[in-house]
């Protein structure tokens, strides 16, 4: 059950990504990833209100530091791959930013996790496969800075991936809560900073509201499975969304 959740994942973040590289064309990439992010806080504000419990005092301390990280990581990440995906080839840099799955495997090692050799297998198979499927691209002339950008992505994917599911394990919708939060917060400096909202047009809302909501779903369906199982295996797992992309 657990590893199909953490399938699902890759399905609904290869569909969102697939939509957020297509906007990222016509949109600078940042906005696409504060206005998603934005649209996933306030869906997941409305949760919190709605279960009338505030904020589970599980999630003070270490869960909200881990929440945290995971935002600011995972804005980095997407901010990287959207850019990549606006400026270089989809079957490159999504299989490249995919390989972001080894950074929580060799932490969940670390960290005391023991996958059987079943699971070792298979999570070899998962990651390859991942990998293989830009080699088509990247036999033609490929441009270095997509490369760079995805590659730099897949570090900043593995921390949020890690983070994520280590604040899950005190509190699993505050984390996803303040995952969003931290992000949208950097934003918004960012955005009063430049004083820019990136291009965005009203008539860009609703795709750009399916994306993040997509997006948190997938965050949501991860840490489920991640906390109550092996990040390890879920992060590989959940690493097969460039298919879902690619298709």
């Amino acid at each position: 059950m657990l590893s199909l959740l953490a399938l699902l994942s890759s399905v609904a973040w290869g569909t969102s990504d697939f939509f957020a590289g297509l906007k990222a064309r016509s949109m600078a990439p940042a906005a696409v990833v504060a206005v998603t992010q934005a649209f996933a806080l306030v869906a997941l504000s409305i949760i919190l209100l709605v279960r009338h419990q505030g904020l589970a005092p599980e999630f003070s301390g270490n869960g909200a530091v881990w929440a945290g990280v995971a935002g600011a990581a995972g804005a980095a990440g997407l901010v990287c791959f959207y850019t990549a995906l606006a400026s270089g080839t989809m079957g490159v840099v999504a299989p490249i930013s995919s390989l972001g799955a080894l950074v929580p495997v060799l932490l969940g090692l670390l960290t005391g996790e023991h996958p059987s050799t079943a699971a070792w297998v298979g999570m070899a198979l998962a990651v390859t496969g991942a990998a293989l499927a830009s080699g088509p691209e990247l036999a033609g002339a490929v441009p270095p800075r997509p490369v760079i950008l995805a590659a730099a992505a897949a570090g900043f994917f593995g921390i949020a991936l890690f983070s994520l599911d280590r604040g899950a394990r005190y509190a699993l919708l505050e984390t996803l809560w303040g995952m969003r939060l931290t992000s949208v917060a950097l934003f918004l400096v960012a955005g009063l900073v430049v004083r820019s909202v990136g291009g965005t047009r009203v008539r860009d809302l609703p795709v750009l509201a399916v994306i993040g909501l997509g997006d948190v779903t997938a965050n949501g369906l991860f840490a489920y499975a991640s906390s109550r199982g092996m990040v390890s295996i879920a992060s590989v797992l959940g690493s097969l969304s460039p298919l879902a992309t690619l298709f």
